[in-house]
């Protein structure tokens, strides 16, 4: 489903940091190192990142810069990485891959021409999470002993599962598919200046008089990320037609419509492939090690990642080791 689509369906709020204050986020970790790596690429030299052998590693100035918003609010993450991905899920990876393969064809046509601007734009979307990425993010992490949880497969929905299961209070995404997977309540603009947004799974369902498999049928006439959904049904008319018939069979049968797989489909997202996880939350982290890690094993600009440094290193004297459990 797109998220323009989820979007005008979800109820989202606004939330302060204050009220955020002791909770334990379980966060997309792939949602949202991407947002950082493509930030840290459009907004830094590639020097400041790139090895003496051309390898890549914007991302350790995005983790250095992106933490400090929990730690400063006294909170803590749980980074879960995607596990396999699901053969529905081809279609929509191929189009991303055929996407980016354009992308960079027109950034090197922007580099023959000299164009700065169109580089820069060019060059972020063009990023992808590789192996030493994931790989170097989790290092860092560990040396700053924030807790990381490996998804069997997708990482969104074992965020909401350990959301749903009381092992977290929220789930951290950018994704609206939050929603489909059953996180009760989801932080969004975790990677964005100022306060984040709450999406709430509840009001949504209550808002539209629907039950979570309802939304989730409502979704897949829509289009998901593993199916093309019904040309011509947009949120309002699946809504309507779910409302009125009662689930998906039942509304495509009305329609003469077909969908493949769909018992495949409701199942991706009604009973998806997570496990149950103990988290500890008693965390120390050893920023001299993270900043050698960093700057000395990786040779990422000391200039790139000080601040960043500077305030976990604030944050933790101002909420004390002790309160993050």
């Amino acid at each position: 489903m797109g998220n323009a689509d989820l979007r005008d369906l979800a109820v989202i709020e606004p939330i302060s940091f204050d009220e955020l204050a002791g909770s334990v986020v379980a966060v997309d970790a792939h949602n949202w190192l991407y947002r950082y790596l493509t930030t840290t690429v459009k907004w830094t030299a590639s020097e400041s990142y790139t090895t003496a052998d051309g390898t890549e590693v914007a991302n350790l100035i995005g983790v250095v810069q992106g933490l400090p918003k929990f730690f400063e609010h006294d909170m803590t993450p749980v980074f879960v990485f995607d596990g396999a991905v699901t053969d529905l899920k081809d279609d929509e990876v191929q189009a991303r891959r055929e996407q980016r393969e354009q992308y960079e064809s027109d950034l090197a046509e922007a580099r023959e021409r000299g164009d700065e601007i169109a580089i820069a734009r060019l060059d972020s979307r063009t990023q992808r999470l590789t192996d030493t990425i994931v790989e170097t993010t989790r290092e860092l992490l560990s040396v700053l002993d924030v807790p990381v949880v490996d998804a069997p497969a997708e990482g969104e929905a074992q965020c909401a599962h350990m959301a749903r299961t009381g092992t977290v209070e929220y789930a951290g995404t950018e994704d609206y598919d939050a929603l489909l997977f059953g996180a009760p309540l989801t932080l969004r603009q975790l990677t964005s200046k100022g306060d984040p947004e709450l999406m709430d799974l509840d009001a949504t369902l209550s808002k539209h008089n629907l039950t979570w498999e309802q939304l989730v049928d409502v979704a897949i006439l829509c289009g998901t990320d593993f199916n093309e959904g019904i040309s011509g049904i947009g949120p309002k008319t699946a809504v309507d037609l779910i409302s009125e018939h009662g689930d998906l069979f039942s509304a495509l049968d009305a329609r003469g419509e077909h969908i493949d797989h769909a018992d495949r489909l409701r199942s991706l997202f009604l009973d998806p492939a997570v496990r149950d996880v103990a988290v500890d939350t008693d965390i120390d982290p050893n920023v001299d090690a993270a900043r050698e890690y960093v700057v000395d094993q990786w040779g990422v600009d000391p200039d790139e990642v000080r601040r960043g440094f500077e305030r976990i290193e604030d944050s933790l004297v101002q909420t004390g080791l002790g309160e993050w459990t």
